[in-house]
């Protein structure tokens, strides 16, 4: 059901599991004919590559960023980022950290190429909320840094990211930011006709074989969307040694020392989606099922394996142009199933299961003399349980309530002022069942609040000036208070602490913006202060799987890392700019710099936070002339010796990339071929965010290329 893309030599081509095909089984007979079509266009790839933004000669609307403000404004206080359309295509990676790294403020965590969940402002775990359609995934990648987000970019239309705390609409979750994903699942506005898309590439540092097809077809009232998609990989190869010399070092001189390949890096994952909708002049209503399925290894452990299976229902609705107190009220309900398995030389070990729901209201009320705005519920119930020898928490189940309220006031033309509030209850059950290391585990119930103020001055035509303050809350997760258990998947002992407060914060940043036809950007600043921040850190400490405190160099002796509270700040700033330096005859060109900076301190120790970003630069050039696009870019993130104790620096690296692109129409079904560079130079590259730095780099010297269609 995905495109059968076959590489050359004697490697396998990509295959699909029988869940995922059974997933979209209605779909079987079209998706097979997109699938050979594909094969038959692929050639056409070595013409090029799409450009990685829109032509530098189309103009482009700007996007309403939903996820910031429900009043539909396309100009919002908090700083935010876009993905979609050719920008999307050509960022798309295995996993969606590796797809968003590089913008700015944002990195990811890196567990290998299959795994990758993205940090924001240094931020990461449970501060991100990670979003599908506006609710929340309900999986466990907060948990621990192996655990893949189950969300593959091929089956995602628009990445829409809020930096900087959004708890106010979606929660202390998301204190450092929101991450949401769209697809059109449940389609929201009138189809007619049959559209979709076709695509696939081939490449990479892990022979990365992909195919995605989506269909979507309606007669202006009844829509129906289904969409599949497939992706294996191979071992990754990288520059040099797979650890740093420091730590062949520590190993000694008889340790195995992996060179060229990064072992049990390889993977695949696979799934699909339908879904239908009945839309009309004054609202939608409609229905989802969408499945996940993926395999991979854990790169720290040579014969750890995880595989993973979600299943997740989906109703949304809105209704619009009412009478009386409100407007419009808009629903989104999910339910989730989610399991993963971590599989130790052929036998399970421990078994991940995250099962529960949520559900959001939102009703615009009717202006206030020059106030509009909007007021909601959510509610959401999750049991989460890790079962095994090496179970990590107990079976706890977390219910939530949450009321919130925002405002927009439209003072005049160049000012247009923003406040709200939220109130969250949280309620965390455990339940040892039967395992000693969690009798003493204790129900929590915690209220926290949240509120913010905002403000757009528009200083002339082109300027503007935007400003953000917060004071956000977070209730502790269930792994944060009652973790005690070995994971053998990232090498640590973890223990939690059930008497920690909540982690609040005051927040602020301020930013400059303009927009002058092709020429936008801005630059901005930041500042967290934490109360109360929630961090794991190595203790320098040494247990065994019984919990035992052991001496480092025993049998079986792991690493303890800890979850306590400390006081601590985060600031830093963001800046990203495109200028056209070139326009004449048909031919444009853009010089586009960005960069940021994230600085951390643990006021009790002045040392810094774990795992935060270094500064990074990056210049590109964008070039297009009618079909034909090209691009080059060179990212620079310097050494990050700024660390906890008993942590480790990262050196710094440049990354050359380079794209090339050709448009074109063929049988009716606009073509999109493109080749993509990536780190052309072949840099020993590694990330101040990931927990195996010593040991996993990121992939070598790599080509890419791809093919993408609409109709």
């Amino acid at each position: 059901m995905i495109f059968p893309i076959v590489p050359t030599g004697d490697r396998a081509p990509l295959r699909v599991s029988r869940a995922s095909v059974q997933h979209v089984f209605a779909l079987r007979p079209l998706a097979l004919a997109c699938a050979c079509a594909l094969p038959l266009a692929l050639p056409f790839a070595l013409l090029g590559a799409a450009h990685a933004q829109s032509a530098p000669d189309t103009a482009t609307l700007s996007p309403v960023v939903i996820t910031a403000n429900p009043l539909g404004s396309d100009a919002v206080a908090s700083p935010t980022t876009v993905l979609q359309g050719q920008e999307l295509d050509l960022r798309r990676g295995s996993n969606l950290g590796e797809t968003l790294n590089g913008l700015p403020g944002v990195s990811t965590t890196s567990y290998g190429p299959m795994v990758g969940r993205p940090i924001i402002r240094g931020l990461d775990g449970d501060r991100i909320r990670l979003l599908n359609n506006g609710v929340g995934t309900l999986d466990a990648s907060s948990l621990s840094f192996d655990h893949a987000v189950p969300q593959d970019p091929l089956s995602t239309n628009r990445v829409e990211i809020l930096r900087g705390p959004a708890a106010l609409l979606y929660g202390g979750n998301a204190i450092g930011g929101v991450v949401n994903t769209l697809d059109n699942r449940i389609p929201t506005e009138p189809i007619d006709g049959i559209h979709g898309d076709v695509g696939g590439s081939y490449g990479g540092a892990n022979n990365d074989r992909n195919g995605a097809v989506q269909l979507e077809g309606g007669d202006g009232a009844f829509a129906i969307h289904a969409d599949v998609f497939g992706r294996k990989t191979g071992t990754l190869r990288i520059p040099g040694y797979a650890r740093t010399a420091t730590q062949r070092a520590a190993d000694g001189p008889d340790a195995d020392q992996p060179r060229g390949r990064l072992p049990n890096s390889d993977g695949e994952a696979s799934g699909g989606a339908l879904g239908m909708s009945w839309t009309g002049e004054h609202g939608y209503a409609g229905l989802s099922y969408s499945g996940y399925d993926a395999n991979y290894g854990s790169v720290a452990e040579a014969d750890v394996r995880i595989k993973m299976h979600q299943e997740r229902f989906g109703f949304a609705s809105e209704l619009r142009d009412l009478t009386g107190p409100f407007q419009s009220i808009k629903l989104n309900f999910a339910y989730t199933d989610y399991q993963h398995k971590e599989i130790e030389d052929g036998e399970t070990g421990t078994v991940f299961k995250n099962r529960g729901y949520e559900a959001r209201i939102e009703a615009r009320h009717a202006d206030i003399g020059p106030l509009h705005g909007v007021v909601g519920l959510q509610l959401g119930q999750t049991r989460f349980s890790a079962l095994g020898d090496e179970a990590l928490v107990p079976t706890t189940d977390t219910d939530s309530a949450a009321l919130f309220a925002l405002e927009e006031w439209n003072l005049n033309e160049r000012l247009t002022l923003s406040a709200g509030a939220r109130m969250d209850y949280t309620r965390l059950s455990p339940n040892a069942g039967g395992n000693d290391r969690f009798d003493d585990s204790a129900r929590r119930s915690v209220t926290a609040g949240s509120f913010s103020l905002g403000g757009i001055y528009q200083l002339t035509r082109v300027w503007s000036l935007a400003a953000n303050g917060a004071y956000t809350e977070r209730a502790p997760t269930f792994y944060e208070l009652y973790a005690n258990g070995p994971h053998a998947a990232t090498g640590q002992y973890l223990v939690g602490d059930q008497n920690l407060g909540k982690e609040r914060a005051w927040s602020g940043d301020l930013s400059l913006r303009y927009k002058d036809g092709n020429d936008h950007g801005s630059v901005g600043v930041f500042y967290s202060s934490f109360a109360n921040y929630l961090a794991e850190t190595n203790t320098g400490r040494y247990r065994n799987d019984d919990g035992d405190l052991v001496a480092a160099g025993d049998e079986g002796a792991l690493p303890e890392a800890r979850y306590q509270g400390v006081p601590a700040r985060l600031y830093g700033l963001e800046a990203e700019n495109v200028t056209r330096i070139l326009q004449r005859d048909g031919h444009a060109l853009d010089l586009g710099l960005s960069g940021d900076y994230t600085i951390s301190r643990n006021r009790d120790t002045g040392r810094s936070l774990p795992r935060i970003p270094p500064l990074r630069l990056r210049v590109a050039l964008d070039y297009g002339y009618g079909p034909y696009s090209a691009g080059v870019s060179v990212s620079k993130a310097f050494a990050q010796h700024d660390h906890p104790a008993n942590d480790t620096s990262t050196a710094g690296y440049y990354s050359l990339d380079a794209n090339a692109g050709y448009r074109f129409k063929a049988t009716g079904v606009q073509w999109q071929a493109y080749v993509r560079g990536i780190n052309l130079t072949n840099q020993d590259i590694r990330y101040a965010t990931s927990v195996l730095r010593d040991v996993a780099p990121e992939g070598g010297r790599a080509v890419m290329v791809g093919l993408r269609g609409s109709f």
